[in-house]
């Protein structure tokens, strides 16, 4: 398997408003099958989706998590400029995040997860 990302639900409030639910389904390449790799973070309880910020990380095992990009109302700002061919990331609709791996490789291994926090 190259590039995993779990099934995850977070939740949580923010500042005591309204609670905040991110989803993901699982998604898992194995090598030879694809070489680009889409995944969705569908987003519940975010008002103004299109001008939130949405964060990707990326954990490997026995190491911390690293934030790869981040996608605000008109940008993706990426964490390494040497990311910005390797990783995309687009809003569709009213609450769907969708982060892409292009070149799949032993080296993406991992797993992938979106986050929100209110700035």
């Amino acid at each position: 398997m190259l590039a995993k990302s779990i099934c995850s639900v977070f939740s949580f409030f923010l500042d005591g408003q309204a609670q905040v639910l991110l989803k993901q389904r699982e998604v898992s390449i194995t090598r030879g099958h694809k070489t680009t790799a889409s995944m969705d973070c569908i987003a519940e309880g975010i008002p103004d989706f299109q001008y939130a910020f949405i964060h990707w990380y990326r954990h490997v095992p026995s190491k911390a998590p690293e934030q790869i990009l981040s996608i605000g109302p008109s940008a993706v700002s990426y964490n390494d400029n040497s990311y910005s061919n390797k990783y995309s990331s687009s809003k569709k609709g009213t609450n769907v995040c969708t982060f892409t791996i292009n070149d799949i490789n032993s080296n993406d291994e991992g797993t992938y997860y979106c986050a929100y926090w209110h700035f």
